[in-house]
């Protein structure tokens, strides 16, 4: 039997509800746990405004973020399927696309691969335009790229100017 081929993936993690920092703590220690996962490194938390299909909304509770990298012999889908299996741990409801959750955990890129699928796509289709995925991302790596769209780094700075966040 051959050996499965390590890939390395990018995922961000979301909270705002609940023990946000335990919750995020503890999903990517299961990651970790996992027999054919890897944690490779994990940035710090990042405290954000809640996004919903109109934009920023102050009216829900904040967001702590943060983004790891793993190594993982597992498939697209079977990352996919365990990061939901996490999620449903810590009481993860899916009653509305942009509603408050205790987890999210949304697969930013597995290793060069284009996914496309009912339930999955990867790289993460708008994760070029989330600060809340790039900043964390390029704390853990400077060298970063979103395969299709470029440097992390550039994204970055592209999206602070485009805000007027840029410092």
């Amino acid at each position: 039997m051959g050996l499965a081929v390590k890939t390395r993936a990018v995922l961000a993690f979301g909270s705002n509800l609940g023990n946000r920092k335990k919750t995020i703590s503890a999903a990517l220690k299961a990651l970790d746990k996992h027999p054919k996962t890897t944690l490779m490194a994990s940035s710090s938390f990042h405290e954000t405004v809640a996004i919903s299909i109109d934009g920023p909304d102050d009216s829900q509770p904040k967001y702590l973020n943060a983004v790891a990298i793993v190594e993982t012999k597992l498939n697209p889908k079977e990352l996919h399927e365990l990061c939901q299996e996490i999620e449903n741990k810590h009481g993860r409801l899916r009653l509305a696309r942009w509603a408050p959750r205790t987890l999210d955990i949304d697969i930013i890129t597995f290793g060069v691969e284009l996914v496309e699928t009912s339930k999955l796509i990867v790289p993460h289709p708008r994760a070029h335009e989330r600060q809340f995925v790039l900043e964390p991302w390029l704390e853990i790596d400077p060298d970063a790229v979103l395969p299709g769209k470029g440097r992390v780094q550039n994204l970055l700075a592209n999206l602070k100017v485009s805000n007027g966040t840029e410092k």
